[in-house]
This record gives C-alpha cells, sequence and structure tokens, in this order.
C-alpha cells in the first residue's frame, strides 16, 4: 500500500512538470492566414517577403508575410531576427537559468527511488522496484528537460560596427571629423551643412542657422555595439525631443514629428532639403537627407541613428513596423520612405533615455547642447523664405517674402562669436541688433 501511495504522488508530480509547451514529432504552431484558414506548422525562414513553413507530412509550403494576420507576421518577424542573431558574429545572451527548490526536490526523489529500486533489485529480485527505479528515472529527466526548455533569451546583441567603414563616409564632407573610443563613434561639425539652407519654408518662426559647436565632449555619439531593444520605442509617441541619428555630413535628424506632434513636412516647416532651425538656431534635419546620395554613393548610408544602426535610402525590400530589416549575418538597418513617418518608425536599438525628459517630449542621452542667442520668436505668418545666400565667411542673407514684399537679414558673426543681424525691410530703412552665445 504505501508504496501504491507513492508511485501515485510521482505520477502526479509528472503531470505537473511535463505541461511544457510544444511537443515531438508533430508542428509546433497554429497560423491564421487573413482569409481565416488555419494552419498547423513549423517556421523555417522569412527572406524577402516570404515565409517558408513545413507542415506534419515536412512539405515546405511558402507564404507571403502579408497573408498572415497581424499577430503572426510580428511573431514571424520576431523569430527571423532571432534566427539571424544566431548566424551572426555575435551570439544571443541568454539568461542563466536556475533549477527552483521545487525541482531540486524532485530530481533528488527521483535519485532516491533509483538508488533504492537498484539496491532492492539486486538483493530481492522484485518487479515492483524495477517500477520505482523508471519512475525515479523519469522524474530525473522531466525535470531536467523543463530546465533545458525554459531558456528565454534576454538581449540580442547584433554584430559590431565597422568603425573604419562608418568614419569614410562622414569624412566625405568638408569640416566633419570623427574619432571613437571602445563604445562610440564621435561625429564633430559646426551644424552647418555645404548645401543652401531655409529655402522652402512657408511656416517659419523666423529662425537663421548659426555654427553649433558639436566638437569634443559635444560631439554627437553613435554606438557601435549596438543591441536590439525588446521594447523599441515608437517615435510617435516618444523622441519628439532632440535627434534621433546623425546625416553623414555631421546634421542632426530629428523626428518627422514637431515638438507638438505635428508632421512638420505636412504643415511647411521645413526647407527644399527636408530642414530647417530650430529655437537655438541650429539647422537640423526632420527628413531623411537623400540629396546625401550623390556624395557617399548608391547603396551607402545617408545617416546613422542613435541607436547605432544605419539609415539607407528607399529600397523595394520588405520592412518591418519600424521601417528596417535584419540582414543575414544579423546586423540591422533602417531605410526611408516617401511619406510619414519617412524614417525610423520606432528606435529598434537599445538607446539610453534622458532621466530629466518624459514622453512624448523625450530624448536619447547623450545629446550635444546648442548654444542660444536670440530669444525664441513666434511664427511669422505667410512669410515665404524664397532665398539664401553665401555672403562670405560666416557671412549670409536669407531673403522672405511677406505680403508680396521681400524682406531680408543680413547676419554675420566674427572669431569671436560676436554676432551681427541687420533687417532691411521693402523701404530700404534697416535696424541692427548683436549678440553673444550664451551656453546652455
Amino acid at each position: 500500500m504505501k508504496y501504491s501511495i507513492l508511485i501515485i504522488l510521482v505520477v502526479l508530480s509528472f503531470g505537473a512538470i511535463s505541461a511544457h509547451e510544444g511537443g515531438h514529432g508533430t508542428p509546433s504552431k497554429q497560423w491564421e492566414l487573413t482569409t481565416n484558414e488555419i494552419i498547423q506548422a513549423d517556421f523555417i525562414k522569412y527572406e524577402n517577403g516570404e515565409v517558408w513553413l513545413m507542415d506534419s507530412n515536412h512539405t515546405i509550403q511558402t507564404f507571403q508575410i502579408t497573408d498572415f494576420v497581424e499577430a503572426d507576421q510580428k511573431y514571424i518577424k520576431t523569430k527571423s531576427e532571432f534566427i539571424h542573431s544566431l548566424n551572426g558574429s555575435e551570439p544571443i545572451k541568454v539568461a542563466p537559468q536556475s533549477v527552483s527548490s521545487f525541482n531540486w526536490a524532485l530530481i533528488g526523489l527521483g535519485i532516491i527511488l533509483l538508488s533504492f529500486s537498484i539496491f532492492k533489485l539486486i538483493k530481492q529480485k522484485k518487479a515492483v522496484y524495477l517500477t520505482h527505479g523508471v519512475l525515479g528515472l523519469g522524474v530525473i529527466l522531466i525535470v531536467s528537460c523543463k530546465n533545458t526548455n525554459s531558456a528565454k533569451t534576454s538581449t540580442t546583441q547584433a554584430p559590431s560596427s565597422n568603425v573604419s567603414l562608418m568614419q569614410t563616409f562622414f569624412e566625405k564632407f568638408d569640416g566633419v571629423t570623427t574619432h571613437s573610443d571602445e563604445n562610440y563613434l564621435y561625429i564633430s561639425s559646426n551644424g552647418l551643412p555645404d548645401h543652401d539652407m531655409m529655402v522652402g519654408i512657408k511656416n517659419w518662426q523666423q529662425q537663421v542657422p548659426i555654427k553649433q559647436n558639436y566638437t569634443g565632449d559635444n560631439s554627437w555619439a553613435i554606438p557601435t555595439h549596438p543591441k536590439m531593444a525588446e521594447n523599441p520605442l515608437s517615435t510617435k509617441t516618444n523622441l519628439l525631443k532632440g535627434a534621433i541619428a546623425v546625416a553623414v555630413n555631421g546634421i542632426p535628424i530629428f523626428n518627422p514629428l514637431n515638438n507638438r506632434g505635428e508632421d512638420a513636412n505636412a504643415i511647411g516647416e521645413l526647407d527644399n532639403w527636408g530642414g530647417h532651425c530650430g529655437r537655438a538656431d541650429d539647422y537640423h534635419y526632420h527628413l531623411p537627407p537623400l540629396h546625401l546620395q550623390d556624395q557617399v554613393g548608391a547603396g551607402n548610408p545617408v545617416a546613422y541613428a542613435v541607436d547605432g544602426f544605419p539609415v539607407y535610402g528607399e529600397t523595394t525590400d520588405t520592412l518591418d513596423e519600424y521601417l528596417g530589416k535584419t540582414n543575414a549575418d544579423g546586423s540591422y538597418e533602417y531605410h526611408a520612405i516617401k511619406e510619414y513617418p519617412y524614417l525610423i518608425a520606432g528606435m529598434r536599438g537599445e538607446v539610453i533615455l534622458d532621466p530629466k525628459t518624459e514622453a512624448p517630449e523625450n530624448q536619447v542621452s547623450p545629446q550635444p547642447r546648442t548654444q542660444e542667442l536670440r530669444p525664441a520668436l513666434r511664427p511669422l505668418r505667410g512669410a515665404e523664405i524664397v532665398e539664401f545666400k553665401t555672403l562670405g565667411e560666416n557671412s549670409y542673407a536669407l531673403t522672405y517674402s511677406l505680403d508680396s514684399e521681400e524682406y531680408i537679414i543680413n547676419y554675420k558673426w566674427d572669431s569671436e562669436d560676436n554676432y551681427s543681424y541687420q533687417f532691411i525691410n521693402p523701404d530700404g530703412t534697416s535696424t541692427v541688433e548683436t549678440y553673444k552665445p550664451r551656453e546652455k
């Protein structure tokens, strides 16, 4: 009787610990198609928009990812990223697994049963002890199987960036320099591109572009060992402040939404190059700077996101919900599209957020400081910028049209950072203002 009770307890333990997900020899997942058809099959791979599955007859079937419902599409992309990471140069980091006290007790019970049975079987040759031994061995195997299959991934390490290659893209542009340490590539510039600016803006807050001191410890920092984030940040509800990427010409790229959550391009705030000035008169893009492809060459990145991943131009490849794709080596890259959100719909890599900011107006840290100069001004309703000229070294002229008349702002600065602004009215009268930058 006492042996029967012991056997029942062990069998009940089997039920508790063997109810793990999946089985052996049958497909492990049900897939739902947009036609409401259900398929039982194993995932094989996802490539170029095609999903490969294998059914119970070991027949390979292929589908377009758009054939699946949204939840399964997300599962496919996550699974594919995991597989690519396994095949990349850096392995998936698996959180160490521990065996619970209960499981250790079960393993101990199994060992006792196995040892006791072997001893009694030799001495008394009773079949009941053979049964106990089988049960003991079963406990040990099942608990071990459970702990082996319960491992979960914690962080996906993408391949490290080729820093030397990254530097060649940035250093194609005059005035842009780089240096690196073991964690970051640093990009230094004066914040002014080598193309014209501001022309085409129809919703203007009266800023004009001036130089910024993005140098030394105030340079832009791009991680060179990027990691895939477990919970990517949507740029629709995050990062409305600060840059989300740095163009290869040293100009920061901000969220396509302004700090009021509006599409800056759709409301006329941007110039013909996808940029404008912020309140510190700091020039930056809100659109992917595809015009830079002429200088970096087709197939090369036009920017790097602040999570470390490159940003490329448009592509015919299938992109994920973050406007990126995972490559065969486990690396990740963003691409541009013509409509909102234009680029980086979500920060796919891990980033550190500035603790002094809150969503949606949060920002990635570190961010260089800008220099405040003139007071922030209000939008000049009805004004359109029609011309921007370089008059000489550190000297510019901006012309805007208002009520069918043209106004000119001539401005310049000297080697000691003394700024002078001349505001010329249509009738020829003018006023002059002078400023000295102050650090934030």
